[in-house]
């Protein structure tokens, strides 16, 4: 087989923006990376292409909320209400049905790779299913039809909340993510194998679904690979972790060894001084949603403050509000304008090295165009109403996932004109998410 060859006016290469650029690939990895070249038989991709963009904070099931929580205002947690009546409906098959046009829709967004941070592991009152991880079977197999790669962040989920007086008990839609304790939870997790596709991954809920005992236990079951953990999304976890535990939640996942160079901290909005200083000097990543963050009011996190620190950047949907990883990039500047009031708080390669971030899902060889890699190619068009005129180094603050044209994942092109290799996506999504919510 002849290798694939792809031409691009405009491309982000590692050392900045290039012209006239010709990529060939075998097997799935980047062969040759050739700036300054005529397009001769290389397919021509539109626009200013792009590495594949990951997103490294996922819960698919939460995409069937879109449009629905917004009724009578509310808060973080009158939405959550919703999303636990939700989490009673879905099935192995459902969540694959709804899984799978989630992800399709990322990849029409330009997402090559995904972390899936996945608590919904047994039947609705907490019984395992058949197979104990028929729901993390059902994203491997939602992930591999939609064309993208999965990691599936396997979410350890023991309690209902935390209060000054302790641990409640899981109750209701929780009963379903748990697995009784930690160790039953690991013993589950290591059963899963990854596949070509597919890492395999760890999570902590957080710190108010985690008690401090079991913390040990995840940070050992991760064992080198990814580990993630949302961690101080709401002032509320805070007052309750200093209530109880007498210290912060990043103070107490540094003590009990959760954080690190393999882990990421989810959202990290409401940091001290000192909890920014742990995140950066235990190199832990900060993922950051804003999409996700202002949906639920949750507040702005210090972005430029951690990277300063050394805490590297990645970005997530989370509940998919939005699934566009060029806004949640974007956002990211303009979030820091508002809480600085000063602009050009992060440069435009600052904000492709987020919306690019593979290491922390277990993928360090995507994300980069240069020979050796993923060949992952995402064709951004500058001929849209959105990005006409717009100069290619500045198409991150300019376009929307509407302007992605083509996406190439590990060679294979999912998307070509806009359009998905799985057809309509929109009818997808409302054949997984309309039944969700009949009678409700």
């Amino acid at each position: 087989m002849s290798p694939a060859r792809w031409h691009a006016a405009h491309a982000w290469l590692p050392g900045g923006p290039a012209r006239d650029v010709t990529f060939t690939a075998e097997h799935g990895r980047l062969t040759s990376v050739t700036p300054g070249t005529e397009p001769g038989s290389a397919v021509r991709l539109p626009g200013v292409v792009l590495p594949g963009l990951a997103n490294a904070h996922s819960h698919a099931f939460h995409r069937a909320l879109r449009g629905r929580t917004h009724d009578g205002g509310g808060t973080f947690w009158t939405w959550r209400e919703r999303m636990y009546a939700v989490a009673r409906r879905l099935d192995p098959d459902r969540y694959l049905a709804l899984a799978r046009a989630t992800y399709a829709e990322m990849a029409l967004a330009g997402v090559t790779c995904v972390g899936e941070f996945h608590y919904l592991h047994h039947g609705p009152d907490g019984t395992p299913y058949d197979d104990p991880n028929a729901m993390a079977e059902a994203l491997r197999q939602a992930a591999d039809d939609a064309g993208v790669r999965l990691t599936l962040l396997d979410t350890c989920y023991l309690a209902g909340g935390l209060t000054g007086a302790g641990h409640a008990p899981l109750d209701g839609a929780q009963l379903r993510y748990g697995d009784g304790d930690a160790e039953r939870w690991a013993a589950r997790v290591a059963a899963l194998r990854p596949s070509d596709g597919m890492r395999v991954g760890v999570a902590a809920h957080s710190v108010r679904a985690v008690p401090r005992a079991a913390l040990a236990t995840v940070a050992a079951a991760a064992a080198g690979r990814p580990l993630h953990v949302h961690l101080s999304e709401q002032p509320a976890e805070n007052e309750a972790c200093a209530a109880f535990y007498g210290v912060t939640p990043a103070r107490l996942l540094e003590e009990e060894g959760v954080l690190g160079p393999t882990t990421s901290a989810v959202h990290a909005t409401h940091l001290t001084g000192q909890d920014v200083a742990a995140l950066g000097r235990t190199r832990t990543t900060a993922c950051f949603c804003p999409t996700t963050e202002r949906d639920l009011a949750d507040g702005i996190g210090p972005a430029r403050a951690l990277r300063d620190a050394g805490a590297p950047l990645s970005l997530g949907s989370d509940q998919h509000a939005v699934i566009d990883l060029l806004e949640e990039a974007r956002a990211l500047e303009m979030h820091e304008r508002l809480r600085g009031l000063r602009r050009g708080r992060f440069r435009p390669e600052e904000l492709l090295t987020a919306a690019t971030a593979h290491d922390g899902l277990g993928w360090p060889d995507a994300g980069r165009l240069e020979p050796g890699a993923r060949a992952d190619l995402v064709a951004v068009r500058l001929d849209t109403p959105r990005t006409a005129g717009v100069a290619p180094e500045q198409v991150l603050l300019a376009a929307t996932a509407a302007d992605v044209d083509t996406v190439v994942v590990d060679g294979r092109t999912v998307v070509t004109g806009g359009r998905h290799v799985l057809g309509d996506v929109a009818a997808l999504l409302s054949a997984a998410i309309d039944p969700l919510w009949e009678d409700m």
